[in-house]
């Protein structure tokens, strides 16, 4: 597999300039740039030069983060969303990057939609996106989120839905956190039951060994540091044939509080053993 970082592992001291050079200096393959600071970056910034730098640089950008919050939305919240997706799909398209990540909905009620009501919407909203996102030469990469207050929240769901859309553009992104905040991993088996061809994005992360309902995205750890049993989702994923990304992404506030380059280095060392 090959190395990645995403830029949420260091968004609160770091930018889109700085991810940028000390992923190349530290040997990163890819990059997953967020959207909200590429619209912070062109505050003084073009497209332009992020294109020069791709140019001129090693590192590739590979999955766009991310629109969130897809699922049983009205007409403003829609209008909304399109406008950002809209935005994500020019940056995609004017610096080659093949993926976009799309979240389902978070809320306090999302655990009282029945099963066919999120089947319904989510296969409709993806079709939706991925037609939009087709002329830009754009692919859809959903990533089921474990907790219960997202309301697609494992991998099996997660697999029949975009089984459901049938098309090639739109497939999965695999989160070892996100698989381990759903029963504590109790489903790692469904992983093998993944297409290839649907497997888009793989983020690498670790977890404080908490219970359930109290274990949050805050207990990220490098991988190696925590419970996950991240030697064997790798060893999953290489018999599957499996080659593509494998992003570190962390959301724990104590890395946000340190230099950037400290974590990028680090996160790239700890994540070696993995690819």
């Amino acid at each position: 597999m090959k190395l990645g970082f995403n830029e949420a592992t260091c968004m609160k001291r770091s930018s889109v300039g700085q991810d940028l050079e000390l992923c190349e200096k530290y040997g990163y393959d890819y990059i997953e740039l967020r959207l909200d600071m590429i619209a912070e970056f062109l505050k003084s910034k073009s497209l332009k030069d992020l294109q020069n730098f791709f140019a001129s640089h090693r590192i590739r950008p590979f999955a766009l983060n991310s629109i969130e919050d897809i699922n049983f939305r009205d007409d403003r919240q829609w209008r909304k969303l399109l406008d950002l997706f809209h935005f994500g799909c020019e940056v995609a398209q004017a610096i080659e990057n093949p993926y976009l990540i799309v979240v389902p909905a978070m809320g306090d009620d999302m655990h009282l939609k029945t099963q066919r009501e999120v089947f319904d919407d989510s296969t409709e909203v993806l079709d939706k996106l991925a037609d939009v996102a087709r002329p830009y030469g754009v692919k859809l990469a959903f990533e089921p989120i474990g907790d219960r207050r997202w309301c697609v929240r494992s991998l099996d769901q997660a697999l029949e839905i975009v089984q459901a859309v049938d098309r090639p553009d739109v497939g999965l992104a695999l989160d070892s956190f996100n698989l381990f905040l759903y029963n504590r991993l109790e489903n790692i088996d469904t992983i093998d039951t993944v297409p290839l061809e649907k497997l888009f994005v793989y983020h690498i992360d670790d977890c404080e060994d908490l219970p359930l309902g109290v274990v949050d995205h805050c207990h990220r750890l490098l991988p190696g540091e925590g419970v996950i049993p991240l030697k064997e989702i790798s060893r999953k994923l290489h018999q599957k044939g499996y080659g593509e990304i494998c992003s570190v992404e962390l959301f724990r506030p104590e890395y946000w509080d340190m230099d950037p380059e400290y974590v990028i280095r680090t996160a790239a060392e700890k994540t070696q053993q993995f690819l």
